[in-house]
């Protein structure tokens, strides 16, 4: 990803924001059906895809940075990261028991 931590932490929020719109709009005809064996299955699927994804943007550049030996900047990236797409998720949460969403 990139050294900026707001933009990690907005393509987070994308990935996520996206997820779940695919799921939403492709399962929308499925509703009337009962689940198969495969539903698990795709469930499975889409959470190893999300963490590897999820990986990818937390932590990729720190450990790259971690592994020049800017240690120090690692960390900074890393936290501020977490801390930006925490706001966001507190953010979406608040709209969320607001009623606003």
């Amino acid at each position: 990803m990139t050294k900026n931590p707001i933009i990690n932490a907005l393509s987070a929020s994308a990935y996520i924001f996206l997820v779940v719109s695919v799921m939403t709009f492709v399962t929308q005809p499925l509703k009337s059906k009962p689940d198969t064996f495969f539903a698990p299955i795709t469930a499975l699927f889409v959470f190893t895809l999300s963490a590897a994804v999820m990986a990818y943007l937390f932590f990729y550049q720190p450990l790259m940075l971690f592994i020049e030996g800017k240690k120090k900047e690692a960390v900074n990236l890393f936290i501020k990261t977490v801390g930006i797409f925490a706001v966001i998720t507190a953010v979406v949460l608040i709209l969320l028991f607001s009623g606003l969403i």
